[in-house]
């Protein structure tokens, strides 16, 4: 669900992925409704926007949780060479 990212001092942060995929979704929206004066062209672009959050949420919902030391994490260290044979 999250990535551990490292941050300007080295320390670890947590990063949903998710809540900041929903957040662009709504900052766009805020975008659309204020640029677009006129409500029948404005409702088209946020119509779209919210298909592409509702996707969102559903392949996060079909996605599952990551699980430490599962083979996709093993097949992905043996890609990065982090895996000593």
């Amino acid at each position: 669900m999250g990535t551990a990212r490292a941050g300007i001092a080295g320390e670890k942060v947590r990063v949903n992925r998710l809540a900041m995929a929903l957040a662009a979704y709504l900052v766009l929206g805020v975008l659309v409704w204020a640029t677009i004066p006129d409500p029948r062209i404005r409702l088209l672009p946020l119509l779209v926007l919210a298909m592409f959050a509702l996707k969102t949420w559903i392949h996060r919902k079909d996605a599952g949780p990551v699980v430490e030391g599962s083979e996709s994490d093993e097949n992905q260290a043996d890609l990065a060479g982090e895996v000593d044979s």
